[in-house]
């Protein structure tokens, strides 16, 4: 699975990485998850109470995320990838890929139905603020055995949203019927461990239009900079 990508974009909430996940899948061809849906909802029901969920409750979560990109990328393709994966783990991601939505997905985990220079790969929305969360999502808090066996070796990139607290402040109250509480925004802001200084983070501003950023995505990974570290260059 070395040609293919799994691309989160994170950040904290009210970045709008929903929306420039569905656009990256348009723009890409890749299918797209917010990884929102695939919360226990023990996690949905603390959120919205307002309570923060603690480095235990994202554990599982995070590691769901990971064997549905694995999952969705192995089926784009084909069956004879999956002998690489563990059954019982791939039951139960395809399970959760059946109970989510996901865009893109009739188009793209068919692997007769992708073009042939299509590669394959899927986008999910996911704030992964601190580096130790993105350690599960890249899959190295496992042995490289136990995460070629249960995770696959599927590369993993970063799109990092960032705004100041003003920015954010002000879209969060304007948003309706979402769990997450305003008045969380500064614990998240607080708990953010910037991940410019690692590899394979593309880095986009959220005043910039979604067309801009996915502009920015888009020539990153052209330039083949999608798995190396991309700083801001734009704007």
């Amino acid at each position: 699975m070395s040609d293919a990508v799994f691309l989160v974009v994170m950040g904290v909430s009210g970045t709008g990485k929903s929306t420039l996940g569905a656009a990256l899948s348009k723009a890409l061809r890749l299918p797209f998850i917010d990884g929102d849906d695939l919360h226990p909802q023990s996690n949905v029901d603390k959120m919205s109470h307002g309570e923060p969920l603690t480095d235990t409750d994202r554990q599982p979560w995070l590691e769901t995320i990971r064997r549905t990109a694995v999952s969705s990328v192995l089926n784009q393709l084909g069956n004879h990838h999956k002998s690489h994966a563990e059954p019982n783990a791939m039951a139960e991601t395809e399970t959760t890929l059946d109970n989510c939505s996901m865009l893109g997905r009739n188009e793209q985990l068919s692997s007769s139905m992708r073009d042939k220079d299509q590669k394959p790969g899927i986008v999910i929305a996911c704030s992964a603020l601190k580096g130790s969360y993105r350690s599960v999502l890249r899959s190295e808090t496992l042995s490289e055995a136990e995460a070629s066996k249960h995770l696959g070796k599927l590369p993993t990139c970063f799109v990092y949203m960032k705004g100041s607290r003003e920015m954010l402040m002000n879209r969060m109250m304007k948003r309706q019927g979402h769990f997450m509480k305003a008045a969380m925004l500064d614990s998240q802001l607080k708990t953010l461990e910037s991940p410019e200084n690692e590899e394979g983070v593309v880095t986009v501003s959220i005043e910039w239009s979604t067309e801009d950023q996915v502009q920015e995505v888009v020539r990153a990974f052209e330039d083949g900079e999608g798995h190396q570290h991309v700083a801001q260059s734009k704007h």
